[in-house]
């Protein structure tokens, strides 16, 4: 599975969900959504700033973090954008690859 940062801010609508269901509700809510999609639920946090809930998930693979991503958004209470988490064993990984490339310009 890989690890995904879901960044999220609330809309007008999303508030108001919130008051009425209450910061725990909501996480479980989210929880169901994630666990649905074959993944878990590792952090939920309320945030203050330009994000205002930060969630990392263990999903099976890039279309179940789209998929997410999408019907959340869709759904309207939440606007959500997606970082893809890399361990750093896969830099190290990485690193031992051979890439050809060239800089602009030289």
């Amino acid at each position: 599975m890989a690890k995904y940062l879901f960044r999220t801010s609330y809309t007008q609508a999303g508030v108001a969900g919130l008051i009425r269901e209450g910061g725990t509700g909501r996480r479980d809510a989210l929880q169901e959504t994630i666990e649905g999609l074959g993944g878990t639920l590792e952090n939920f946090y309320y945030a203050f700033g330009d994000d205002d809930l930060l969630l990392i998930a263990d999903l099976p693979d890039d279309e179940a973090a789209a998929a997410f991503s999408m019907f959340v958004n869709a759904a309207g209470a939440l606007t959500v954008s997606c970082t893809v988490l890399i361990e750093p064993e896969t830099i190290d990984g990485s690193i031992s690859k051979n890439v050809a490339y060239r800089k602009p310009g030289d």
